[in-house]
């Protein structure tokens, strides 16, 4: 009898099992692995940095991906990179960035795998302009159960691989993907932040600074309400050649903090010290690419800031020309009175969703993060939740917890177009969660 093992993700979920965990070295295990498994019975596992059930299947297995990590090919006179889905974002960074090429889009760690940025198809700072991680995605080789080895790109298979990205790891355990990446100057952002004090002035940064500025994005006070304050950042690639670069190494937090140590005093203490310090700092500098998308990554373990009980991400996005329910739904955060040191709002661009489950359309996102305080956090959720889905809203699956059928239903209405290219051998906690699937 094979003993259930814990796997975690990196929001809360401290007591999913699996029943077994496989940890294949080479893809040609793969086959084997799925043609044993029972109907449903696994899910691909990156590096569990998604923050709720999405990678995880309680009960059941998973098979770990990260050891498929090589890089297989890559032509530096054009950017295109094919590499296993247990890449991660770093290990690209680290080889083919000191060579001028960069990721086309990132999320805010680096510490996700390539498969794990494809089943999500995670956005970035530059979404305006280039859309998402799967819109430079040329071609996808994925090891099914009841079909083996499938190409699939734009051109063939092109509706198994619209599922593929964004498709939550549940078509198949992708094998390697062929990625486009993009010719930089350098390690270098040329960024500036500019102070807010209204919903109406960021959207006015950001509508002014999308042709001139790849990367927008702010961070946002919770406490102000309706009234928003925040910082806005934009940047752009830049050579800076007399400036030595050299990665920031932060600390790494060795315990879960008690839970005292964040509430609405510590993080509301922490905002007004926060917005006055970058309103009154000079605007424009020459950041390193680090600091600029990754700032949590220095520091190693930072979830562990949440205590024992852990934290839940909210993130939506909500049509623009519902700017009363976006106000409604900052409303309902301040006045709940707990706040969030982690608010980061974005405007997402007219960019297509290249996959049937991609999250990024026209509209404001909003993520936040908030200790898990029981039915009081809840409960907060659950009111942001009426908002979301008055307004014809979405919540973001790789960072959802506790999302209802409903709301599911409401933010990806087509969802059952994508269900004949899932695996059969695939599920996982979040589908059977919002779905009822068995």
């Amino acid at each position: 009898m094979q003993s259930t093992e814990r796997v975690l993700s990196w929001g809360r979920y401290p007591r999913t099992t699996h029943r077994y965990v496989h940890r294949p070295a080479w893809n040609d295990q793969l086959p084997k692995i799925l043609t044993a498994a029972q109907p449903g019975s696994l899910l691909p596992f990156g590096l569990g940095r998604s923050y709720g059930d999405s990678c995880l299947n309680d009960g059941r297995e998973l098979v770990d991906c990260h050891r498929l990590n090589r890089i297989l090919a890559f032509d530096d006179s054009t950017g295109m990179l094919r590499c296993e889905s247990g890449v991660s974002l770093s290990d690209i960074l680290e080889v083919l960035l000191p060579k001028g090429w960069f990721l086309p889009v990132t999320p805010g760690t680096s510490f996700v795998t390539v498969g794990g940025a494809i089943a999500n198809d995670v956005h970035g700072k530059n979404h305006h302009c280039v859309g998402t991680f799967g819109a430079h995605v040329h071609q996808i080789a994925l090891h099914r159960s009841d079909h083996g080895l499938v190409l699939c790109s734009s051109s063939e298979n092109p509706e198994m691989f619209r599922a593929t990205i964004g498709g939550l790891g549940l078509t198949g355990v992708i094998a390697w993907a062929d990625i486009q990446l993009k010719r930089v100057a350098g390690p270098w952002i040329d960024s500036e932040s500019i102070p807010f004090r209204s919903l109406k002035t960021f959207l006015d940064l950001s509508h002014d600074s999308n042709e001139q500025f790849e990367y927008t994005v702010a961070w946002l006070d919770c406490f102000a309400g309706k009234n928003a304050r925040g910082i806005f950042f934009r940047g752009n690639h830049a050579a800076n050649e007399g400036k030595e670069s050299h990665p920031k190494r932060g600390p790494k937090l060795p315990f879960e903090l008690p839970a005292w140590v964040l509430n609405r005093w510590s993080i509301r203490a922490f905002n007004e010290v926060y917005y006055a310090v970058n309103a009154a700092k000079k605007r424009a500098a020459m950041t390193r690419y680090d600091s600029f998308f990754y700032p949590l990554d220095a520091i190693r373990q930072w979830n562990l800031l949440y205590g024992k009980q852990g934290f839940l991400q909210y993130q939506c996005v909500i049509p623009e020309k519902s700017l009363e329910a976006f106000e409604e739904l900052l409303d309902r955060i301040a006045r709940s009175g707990m706040g969030s040191f982690l608010g980061v709002l974005k405007q997402f661009g007219a960019p297509p969703p290249v996959g049937m489950l991609s999250f990024p359309r026209p509209g404001l996102t909003i993520a936040l993060d908030f200790a898990m305080r029981g039915e009081r956090t809840l409960t907060l959720m659950r009111s942001l939740d009426e908002v979301v889905q008055q307004s014809g809203g979405a919540l973001y699956p790789a960072k959802d917890a506790r999302m209802s059928p409903a709301l599911f239903e409401t933010s990806f209405p087509h969802w059952r177009s994508f269900v004949p290219y899932m695996d059969p051998k695939l599920s996982s906690s979040f589908w059977r969660r919002v779905t009822a699937s068995p």
